[in-house]
């Protein structure tokens, strides 16, 4: 492309999207890039409850197709092409993709996250093969099966959640003592007959040939070793965020997430970044909209003074 933005965004989850929306408003020429499908991770979620407004709850899919909507009413076009590379010019910000080039006054990065993995024997080996990371993908494939989730989180208990659905026994392995979900989800968990809490353990090995077969496991106060035999396993410990594509532009936390100011700025003049990607996030829907607000208001600030 030759004409130069005034702001693109890279990322069309919450926080890019919501972003947009702000930006259009302002009568920025707005371009969001989005790699995959519009909406981000969020779409791996079965069902939103807790997103201020929708006393009923409301699908994921629904709720972001409506965000994306509303971005495009303002004026915000979103194509499709994975971002590699930003780089600053005299002027302008230049983007390069897969499938073009973009210039932009101001930049926004939104890209999100990605599952952390358990780094364990197997794990690589055996995923798509019984080892899975989102429950709402896979959860139907083990259809009265035993299955297990690692984690102690939101999202975890979420995950075992859904699969009670599906399966007929679901393991949640938790390294610690106590869970660190919302207490509602606590709940839910200790009151739902299928599932049960391993504590104090950690998965040490995936075993298996083909399939996943068992779990090689290790209680961390006795250390003491044990098998587990199950069908499937779900990995949800988190994320790691999407900052590659800036890490030689900005400075990065210990946990690789962008630094920002309250007005989501990076040291980068007309630089910006906001939701799951930054250190000012943290994962939560209503928390990412919220970050892209700040950072296209800011942004608009910016491009007003000069």
């Amino acid at each position: 492309m030759s004409e130069t933005n005034d702001v693109v965004i890279i990322g069309a989850g919450p926080a890019g999207l919501a972003a947009a929306i702000y930006s259009g408003r302002a009568r920025l020429s707005t371009l969001v890039c989005e790699k995959a499908t519009p909406g981000g991770q969020i779409l791996l979620t079965d069902f939103i409850e807790n997103y201020p407004g929708f006393a009923e709850g409301i699908s994921p899919i629904q709720l972001m197709e409506n965000i994306r909507k509303q971005a495009e009413r303002f004026g915000a076009k979103i194509v499709m092409d994975d971002i590699q590379e930003i780089q600053k010019q005299e002027s302008h910000w230049q983007i390069r993709g897969n499938r073009g080039g973009y210039k932009s006054n101001a930049v926004l990065v939104a890209t999100g996250s990605v599952h952390r993995k358990l780094g364990i024997p197997g794990e690589e080996e055996l995923t798509g093969r019984g080892v899975s990371y989102c429950a709402t993908c896979d959860g139907a494939f083990f259809q009265d099966k035993v299955v297990a989730v690692v984690g102690g989180g939101n999202w975890a208990l979420t995950e075992a959640l859904f699969l009670t659905r599906f399966c007929r026994e679901v393991k949640i392995i938790h390294r610690r003592d106590k869970l660190r979900a919302e207490k509602i989800l606590q709940e839910r968990i200790f009151n739902n007959p299928k599932t049960e809490v391993l504590w104090d353990t950690v998965v040490n090995k995936i075993n298996g040939e083909e399939r996943l077969e068992s779990l090689s496991l290790r209680n961390v106060k006795n250390d003491t070793g044990s098998e587990l035999n199950l069908d499937g396993l779900f990995i949800s410990i988190g994320t790691s965020p999407n900052s590659k594509i800036v890490d030689n532009l900005v400075e990065l936390n210990e946990w690789g997430e962008v630094k920002v100011g309250k007005d989501m700025a990076t040291g980068q003049p007309g630089l910006y970044a906001a939701g799951d990607v930054t250190d000012a996030c943290p994962e939560q829907m209503a928390t990412a909209v919220g970050t892209g607000v700040a950072a296209a208001l800011a942004i608009t600030e910016y491009l007003s003074k000069g």
